[in-house]
């Protein structure tokens, strides 16, 4: 017997080395391997698609990489020179910009005081200073960092490629894992799909659209730094309660000062069709999905901003939906779940 519990905690004390020594093996690509499973969720329709044609995995598999590839180069490509450069001018530009001037010509009574005008001048200055300081330092990372990121992409590819081609057998070694019972589980599984698709095409992919569609205006109307913007405004896009108005509202208000009213409301239109064409997107996406409630999403998006960088976009809010989906199951259901709302087909 005491054999028997030696052994059991031997055996214990090495699966718990190795755990950790793992971990901290894999902790430098981590996240890429994250991105790979992501990835390989979003394009598993496509993925599904061409085995259908080509009746082969290896096959199907590596040409959704190679899709992939294209994806992601021709962009940076052909993007990453205009994007620096617009970064530097916005970054001169902040240097330079006058902040009270347009302030006065909208709220005169407010800023009638001088010293008060120079204060928020000030303080303004500062804060689109260090926001561009910042952007600019973070560019110029990336470009230091290419051989990091090279290889961090070569994780990427691998992952993705293997992931998609076994995701069946990779989701039944998960579910071997797992303490619950198979009515559990299965409830489980259902609901993390549910709400990753909801969060990725819901959220995500309806936040880029809604960005590229401000992108479009900014482009026909040619406004100044129109890549830089769009950026931001896919950004924005992605952001619950946000949205698009974080860029095209203020371009749209600099444009009526500037005296520019035909772009101004040229800008408005696409700005106000990016917000609403939410309520018609959304809607055929995620009917029949798992709803997660905004502040959710938006505490997620924060909180895995500052833990996990971009990325955190996408897992800040999956973990806290999954850490919600433990919690409706210990609670078994007793009453409604107050953030996460299951769609009725």
């Amino acid at each position: 017997m005491k054999e028997n519990s030696f052994k059991k905690a031997l055996v214990m004390g090495i699966l718990l080395v190795l755990l950790v020594l793992s971990f901290f093996l894999l902790k430098p690509i981590l996240i890429p391997m994250i991105v790979a499973f992501i990835l390989a969720f979003i394009f598993n329709p496509v993925y599904n698609m061409f085995y259908k044609i080509f009746k082969s995995k290896n096959i199907s598999a590596s040409l959704i990489c190679l899709i992939l590839l294209f994806l992601i180069i021709l962009p940076i490509w052909f993007l990453t020179p205009i994007v620096i450069d617009q970064s530097f001018k916005i970054y001169l530009a902040a240097q330079q910009m006058d902040f009270v001037t347009p302030l006065k010509g909208i709220f005169p009574s407010l800023f009638a005081s001088e010293q008060f005008s120079a204060e928020i001048g000030s303080i303004l200055h500062s804060f689109f200073t260090k926001t561009t300081n910042s952007l600019v330092n973070e560019l110029s990372q990336i470009i230091f960092n290419f051989p990091t990121l090279l290889l961090q992409f070569s994780v990427v590819f691998f992952t993705f490629f293997f992931v998609l081609r076994d995701k069946d057998k990779v989701i039944d070694y998960i579910k071997t894992l797992l303490p619950f019972s198979k009515d559990v589980e299965t409830k489980m599984f259902e609901s993390s799909k549910g709400i990753t698709t909801s969060l990725i095409y819901g959220q995500i992919i309806v936040g880029i659209i809604q960005g590229i569609i401000v992108g479009v205006g900014l482009f026909i109307f040619s406004v100044p730094n129109s890549l830089f913007l769009t950026l931001l405004a896919i950004l924005g896009g992605i952001l619950p309660i946000i949205g698009t108005t974080l860029v095209w509202v203020p371009v749209v208000i600099y444009l009526f000062i500037a005296g520019n009213t035909f772009s101004a409301i040229g800008v408005l239109l696409f700005g106000i069709f990016s917000s609403t064409i939410d309520n018609v997107i959304r809607p055929l996406i995620v009917s029949k999905r798992t709803n997660i409630h905004p502040v959710v999403v938006l505490i997620g998006m924060i909180g895995g901003l500052f833990l996990f960088g971009v990325l955190g976009f996408i897992l800040g809010p999956l973990i806290l939906s999954y850490l919600l989906i433990l919690l409706d199951t210990y609670r078994k259901n007793q009453a409604p779940s107050l953030f996460i709302e299951q769609k009725k087909n």
